[in-house]
């Protein structure tokens, strides 16, 4: 994913690391001192924690520019071991900003003491936020299914379990874009390109309806925005229409149901109405 980040990008990378990799042991104890008693506490009092060490080093390389930043990340990681299963493969992030570009990332996680290395090489291109002069563009539009508030940014790369860090938001994804009943969508993007009045707001309006095949089947109602930087919940319900005929006399009401199991997209038409430019965006989901 990337998001704006005043005059770049921030870049949001995701990788999976399985658990057994990792080393996970239990904390070493202190030892007591010589004369005193060593403090008993029964497995049930004390939380059954599991850590692990690691060396996380990332190098950025522009292809088509002079750009180049290593970055060194000490990875500590504390999980609950009732939990912990060493086949499980788990999600982790981490982010920067960088200019816009073709790029190069080089990734190395290491063991503590060095002997055991995981490497992994991966290109991506960062578009030019100023380039959206005759169209509107948007970031990676994607899913939340957490998102919290911090008390202030973080001011250095670090490595994330299951969330990434934008500004002061902390936000968890729904990464396989997977939805049960009752869920919502809350899509989350920035738009490109859009116009400014002179007061610096936008004047954004957005449809957005759940498509199935060529049938629309939620049609929500049409947003309007003053910024940008979109987050919007949208409820998972379709309104069905229920017609019952009692002695000849025909009566609607209408109820709202929990959309079925299927395959779905999400259509988003942005239209920014200070340039006239409009955008189409189609997000695949499933619900199960």
């Amino acid at each position: 994913l990337y998001l704006p980040a005043q005059t770049n990008l921030h870049k949001v990378f995701f990788f999976k690391i399985k658990n057994a990799d990792l080393g996970f042991v239990e904390p070493a104890q202190p030892a007591a001192k010589e004369g005193e008693a060593q403090e008993v506490t029964s497995f049930e009092s004390k939380p059954n924690l599991l850590q692990s060490r690691s060396h996380v080093f990332l190098h950025y390389q522009q292809l088509d520019g002079n750009f180049t930043k290593e970055v060194y990340i000490p990875l500590a990681i504390q999980i609950d071991g009732g939990s912990y299963d060493a086949e499980i493969e788990e999600i982790y992030t981490t982010g920067y900003p960088l200019p816009p570009g073709n790029y190069l990332l080089s990734m190395a996680i290491t063991s503590p003491d060095l002997q055991r290395i995981g490497t992994q090489y991966y290109e991506f291109s960062l578009p030019d936020p100023m380039g959206y002069t005759e169209e509107l563009g948007t970031t990676p539009v994607f899913f939340v299914k957490k998102l919290d508030r911090m008390s202030a940014p973080e001011t250095r790369s670090e490595i994330h379990r299951g969330i990434f860090t934008y500004s002061v938001l902390q936000v968890e994804t729904n990464f396989d874009h997977v939805f049960t009943a009752g869920d919502n969508l809350d899509v989350f993007f920035f738009i490109f390109g859009a116009q400014a009045n002179a007061q610096g707001r936008n004047d954004i309006e957005i449809t957005y309806e759940v498509v199935q095949g060529e049938e629309a089947v939620i049609r929500y109602a049409v947003t309007n925005y003053d910024m940008a930087l979109v987050s919007q919940p949208l409820p998972l319900k379709r309104t069905v229409l229920i017609k019952t005929t009692k002695e000849g006399k025909t009566t609607e009401r209408q109820e709202q149901r929990d959309l079925e199991p299927g395959a779905y997209a999400l259509s988003i038409v942005v239209n920014d109405k200070l340039s006239g430019k409009t955008l189409t965006q189609l997000v695949n989901f499933e619900v199960k």
